[in-house]
């Protein structure tokens, strides 16, 4: 795992330095004393994870992961006020250090980040490569992720519609969700989940996969265009 130092303080940005270099498997690809220049660095050089101060002159830490968007590096706040500690979990961060940072909780927070990373990577493999087994009528099948093009709600039953006919299962919506890959699958109704990489156009509310049209209910639909980073 590789990081940047964000701080505005040489001497925080040295502890932190000294910390990382005890570990053998994170190293430290560069250090910016200011929120701006990272952000920059960060369109050149994509890292792993920041080790992120929150207090700066100009951008906050806070500011900078907001400007980073869903694509951002993983990010360990670090931090000598504890008040900052539930706005900065409400941006889903890996970890929030107080300082000083003693050399255990600085581990624990890299090996938090590492696992994190581990879990992102595991989900888009299965969102690749992996299937799931559905039981269709009294038959055990396994069905390719790739080949549903999307999921209907249908009493106690849920379809799975892929190019060639469609499965019914026993099962309720929310269920097959949280089994599916949340990279690849998204929803937008209540009766309906859709595989993103299937969705042909979306017009007046409504998304179209191959001569299939899927209402999209107003409750989803900042996220979905969020989701699908429309210009």
């Amino acid at each position: 795992m590789n990081c940047l130092i964000v701080d505005d303080n040489k001497i925080a940005r040295a502890t932190l330095q000294q910390l990382a270099s005890q570990l053998h498997d994170l190293t430290v690809v560069g250090e910016c004393d200011n929120a701006m220049d990272a952000y920059n660095f960060l369109q050149q050089e994509p890292v792993d994870l920041v080790l992120l101060d929150i207090e700066m002159p100009g951008m906050s830490g806070l500011e900078l992961t907001k400007n980073l968007g869903k694509n951002r590096p993983l990010i360990v706040f670090t931090t000598s006020k504890k008040d900052y500690a539930a706005e900065a979990f409400d941006l889903n961060v890996a970890d929030f250090l107080v300082k000083p940072i003693t050399p255990a909780r600085f581990i624990q927070a890299i090996e938090k980040a590492k696992e994190i990373q581990a879990s992102q990577r595991e989900e888009i493999s299965v969102a690749k490569d992996e299937f799931i087994f559905i039981r269709d009528s009294n038959i055990v099948r396994r069905l390719k992720l790739n080949d549903i093009l999307y999921a209907e709600a249908m009493g106690d039953y849920v379809k799975l519609h892929t190019p060639q006919r469609f499965y019914a299962i026993h099962s309720t919506l929310k269920a097959v969700e949280d089994r599916l890959p949340a990279s690849s699958f998204f929803r937008v109704h209540r009766s309906y989940l859709v595989a993103i990489d299937k969705i042909d156009t979306i017009q007046n509310g409504v998304v179209f996969i191959g001569n299939k049209s899927i209402p999209v209910a107003d409750a989803y639909r900042g996220a979905l265009n969020k989701r699908m980073n429309i210009l």
